[in-house]
């Protein structure tokens, strides 16, 4: 391009972003199909397994775990999480921004209210420990909440709100206004769920997040590298400082690769399961019911190492498949994020991806032996409420954004004579109708 009228990314963006009326068409119907499918398999699969998992339970806790119970509690989650799906992708997302607030606060209350009940007072009535932090409160027959998941939730709308606002001001480059404040309130998250909470798969998914929004908000890329470059210490600091983190990765580190030789002595016992689960699967697994790692053989079967019990059930072909969900989901989401022409939506949307994307990553990594293991849900196939819900109100959120995706990226750098002067490639969205938000 000639003239001075090539644009910068920034510039491109700020072309194509909040000049504009976005007008409401068909939504993206693919993150629903990928969404129940998965939901779907793991219900299976806690069908399959649970009488399994049940006879366990019973005999380690002397409890009375019915065939039944591990299915039954999955398929009342799923409506749930099916409920807060539909109810997000109907509320209007400028209801949710003018609460962004407010749900920050919400999950920060909890998460003080959790260390007070648990950390201080020790009402283990209320509060659930692991390895020593309270991570949940416990809502007897209606089971956990883990206020953790309501703050990923709560991080992706207050930065949408807050970073779209610096964005519209000019300031998304300021320390001051933006980048210090921002970083504040990331330490006092961080604090909580990585120091008080000991989790640190959260902290990580939830940095994974807020990088996704702040690279979607045409941040300075210096900026960005020091931010990384800062979090990247503080996160070495944090496993350092910590005994069993240090533990974890020194065994992942030491431990032999005979996984034939794993027995409940080993340090790697869990991981040396999971990969045998997944080599004992074959390329078409041994077949729903059929699991023996989950008959007490592989830890938090239906929780954490639920992919590799997958593995196991449906073989090589099944956890490819899977993965493919996955991916074709994170690709929808990705493109819908890189479509929207509002700031606020598309930040939004990638703070949705990079959460997604952490948990995914870590989760199938930990198991099949390429990272420590993280402690970490694989959204809508693990057994738990609160990480389905949340996660499912998260994609209900991108499904209503979907609504208004342009033809083009926005980030496409393009001719600012030809991109201003052409009524029909500038404001039009797919499948346009009449209805209009502002």
């Amino acid at each position: 391009m000639s003239g001075g009228l090539a644009l910068s990314h920034r510039e491109a963006v700020r072309a194509r972003t909040n000049h504009q009326r976005q007008r409401r068409h068909r939504p993206d119907y693919m993150i629903v199909m990928c969404m129940g499918v998965l939901m779907l398999i793991g219900l299976v699969v806690m069908y399959a397994i649970g009488p399994q998992r049940a006879n366990v339970m019973n005999a380690a806790y002397n409890g009375s775990y019915s065939a039944t119970y591990f299915a039954f509690k999955q398929f009342v989650s799923l409506l749930l999480a099916l409920g807060v799906f539909v109810a997000l992708a109907l509320v209007p997302f400028s209801t949710l921004k003018n609460q962004a607030t407010k749900i920050m606060a919400a999950a920060i209350i909890a998460s003080a209210l959790l260390f007070l009940v648990g950390n201080v007072a020790h009402i283990d009535t209320f509060a659930q420990a692991t390895l020593g932090a309270y991570r949940w409160f416990n809502l007897g027959s209606f089971g956990g909440f883990q206020p953790s998941e309501l703050m990923k939730f709560a991080v992706v709308i207050f930065m949408a709100v807050f970073l779209s606002s610096r964005y519209q001001q000019g300031k998304i480059d300021d320390l001051k206004e933006t980048v210090y404040p921002m970083a504040g309130l990331l330490a006092l998250l961080l604090l909580i769920v990585v120091v008080i909470q000991k989790d640190m798969g959260t902290g990580v998914s939830i940095a994974a997040a807020v990088v996704s929004m702040f690279i979607v908000s045409t941040m300075n890329w210096k900026i960005l590298a020091k931010i990384a470059g800062v979090g990247v210490i503080l996160g070495l600091l944090l496993v350092v400082l910590s005994p069993h983190r240090m533990e974890r990765i020194s065994t992942f580190f030491s431990s032999g690769n005979d996984v034939a030789a794993a027995d409940e002595r080993d340090n790697n016992y869990h991981i040396k399961n999971a990969m045998i689960a997944l080599g004992t699967g074959g390329l078409f697994g041994r077949g729903i019911g059929k699991s023996i790692q989950a008959t007490g053989y592989l830890p938090e079967a239906v929780n954490d190492s639920i992919f590799a019990i997958m593995g196991e059930i449906f073989g090589f072909a099944g956890t490819i498949c899977i993965i493919g969900l996955f991916g074709i989901l994170l690709f929808r989401i990705l493109r819908i994020a890189d479509q929207l022409p509002d700031m606020s939506m598309r930040i939004a949307a990638a703070g949705v991806f990079g959460w997604l994307l952490a948990h995914v990553v870590m989760n199938i990594a930990s198991m099949i032996g390429l990272i420590p293991l993280t402690g970490i849900t694989l959204p809508l196939l693990s057994f738990g409420g609160t990480s389905m819900i949340f996660m499912s109100g998260a994609l209900g959120v991108v499904f209503q954004l979907s609504r208004y995706t342009n033809h083009k990226s926005v980030t496409m750098k393009e001719d600012a004579r030809a991109d201003f002067g052409s009524r029909r490639r500038v404001g039009r969205t797919r499948y346009a109708g009449r209805r209009s938000i502002a």
